[in-house]
């Protein structure tokens, strides 16, 4: 058999193009072969040996049979000769003579022509299921995907597929996806892509077709305490804490009430950024819908194929990409003492290292340490040899920090896109719940906190600071009573549970 293929490889190579087309397409199927066997093994296991094993070996396996019949038409042209007699000058008699099943040469031609059918089969299905790894989505493209990797690689979402929030299921979606993937190949190519990648991701499906194939309406219930530690910027960097008991809700009511069977918001935006709403309008039982406008803004309604109706990711819009804020992250590195708060004003040295302005590749690093370095040892010196293993370990955390949120390639700094899970001024729940979103009678939409929380603690020494008993002369006895009524419904009571609610304030500090 290998002497009947050799005697085949002669015959077909008719020229120096045929032969480049069986070197080719010989080499890439041994290669291919041989790699994917490794693979299997685990043996190799590096994304780049994935991109040259799945896409360029099959790619010059094609060309290469392309070729083999480009120089046999090349030598036709040159010699005159016709096909028989071309067949009868390139193989010998016993491989033409007629068989049974036909001849030797035909027999070769069907082996090799199923053989090369099979592995383009399966090179396409492995290619295919490369293409919807995560690592191929990170990687291949790495210098433009480089900051999503990063924060993908960190985020609640770090073991799900990319393709299951990006694609969705079904043959349409595969299709659109690699419509657009074909585009971003010419984007990559001609660098066509905008720096940062723009917000909002049009191409997302509805979440009724990603999001809650894990995460079930039906299954919103109770409420969840969600805890924040943040420290103040003086010398003790010392600490402050939010606690919220937020109202997920069953979907009647509380959070996720926008999204419940029902149920429906739509809205219109000032641009497809979806930061700056004009009005928000909301289903009514009678089928109705009841609008509410942005006394804010002044502008023409957009045509009604622009109206977007709410779903998950209008407020969870960084479930997975999260970029966090330079102080979000000194703070929690602190709360989880990766970085020691002990050390004096750490958290505004800290902060200023993280956020400093350091040129070049490698520059943060170096920087970051100079800087955190360098400022105790001009104001702490006499505690500076004790301090400088603990310094250590901290540059270590901000300089991690650093290079996974700020991406200068791709023009990503720091808070570059706003997430609008929550409220810092006009973002987030705030671009509908505020006082100027107003229906025509001039009902203003509802934006009292305690709606979607309880507030346990604001910016507050403890972290269950309204469940403590009242102080007299407390500058806050009123916000304190209030909210503490508001989570227990009636304030007497809480004197019978003092000693449990130290208990867990104890726990949780």
């Amino acid at each position: 058999m290998l002497r009947t293929f050799a005697r085949f490889v002669r015959g077909v190579s008719a020229d120096a193009v045929g032969r480049i087309g069986v070197a080719l397409t010989t080499s890439s199927f041994l290669v291919f072969g041989f790699i994917q066997v490794l693979m299997l093994l685990g043996l190799v296991t590096n994304a780049y040996v994935g991109l040259v094993i799945y896409l360029t070996l099959p790619a010059l396996f094609v060309l290469g049979l392309l070729l083999v019949p480009l120089g046999w038409l090349r030598l036709k042209r040159r010699t005159g000769l016709g096909h028989r007699e071309l067949l009868s000058a390139r193989f010998e008699t016993d491989m033409l003579a007629g068989r049974f099943l036909g001849s030797r040469l035909f027999l070769t031609v069907a082996g090799l022509t199923l053989v090369n059918l099979t592995f383009l089969g399966v090179g396409s299905a492995r290619m295919l299921h490369f293409m919807d790894t995560p690592v191929f989505c990170g990687t291949a493209c790495h210098s433009v995907m480089g900051p999503e990797w990063a924060t993908y690689q960190a985020s609640p979402h770090a073991h799900v597929p990319c393709v299951a929030c990006h694609v969705g299921e079904g043959m349409g979606a595969l299709i659109d996806s690699k419509i657009n993937g074909a585009w971003q190949v010419v984007s990559l190519s001609f660098d066509l892509y905008e720096r940062p990648i723009p917000t909002p991701v049009h191409q997302l499906h509805p979440a009724r077709e990603t999001c809650e194939t894990c995460h079930w309406p039906d299954k919103f219930y109770g409420e969840r305490v969600l805890g924040r530690t943040r420290f103040d910027l003086d010398d003790a960097s010392s600490r402050r804490y939010t606690t919220l008991a937020m109202k997920v809700g069953s979907g009647r009511e509380g959070i996720h009430w926008h999204v419940a069977a029902g149920n429906a918001v739509r809205y219109a935006s000032v641009d497809d950024e979806r930061e700056q709403i004009l009005f928000t309008e909301v289903l009514q039982p009678d089928g109705s819908w009841r609008r509410y406008d942005n006394r804010r803004l002044d502008g023409p309604d957009p045509p009604a194929e622009a109206l977007r109706t709410l779903d998950c990711v209008d407020c969870h819009n960084r479930a997975t990409h999260v970029y966090a804020s330079p102080e979000a992250l000194v703070d929690e590195a602190l709360a989880r003492g990766e970085i020691d708060p002990s050390i004096p004003e750490i958290k505004r040295t800290a902060l200023a290292a993280l956020t400093g302005a350091y040129p070049g590749s490698g520059g943060a690093d170096r920087g970051i340490e100079r800087d955190l370095h360098g400022h105790y040892q001009r104001h702490h010196a006499a505690d500076y040899p004790a301090l400088a293993p603990r310094l250590d370990a901290a540059v270590d955390v901000l300089q991690a920090a650093h290079r996974r949120y700020v991406h200068p390639r791709m023009n990503v700094g720091w808070d570059p896109y706003p997430d609008h899970l929550g409220h810092r001024g006009d973002t987030g729940c705030a671009r509908c719940h505020h006082r100027d979103m107003v229906d025509q009678d001039g009902v203003a939409v509802s934006h009292e906190c305690t709606q979607c929380h309880h507030i346990l603690a604001w910016e507050s020494p403890g972290p269950f600071q309204y469940l403590l008993p009242l102080e007299e002369g407390d500058p806050e006895m009123e916000l304190h009573r209030s909210l503490q009524a508001e989570f227990v419904g009636v304030v007497p009571r809480l004197q019978t549970e003092t000693r449990s609610v130290g208990t867990l304030q104890d726990s949780v500090e």
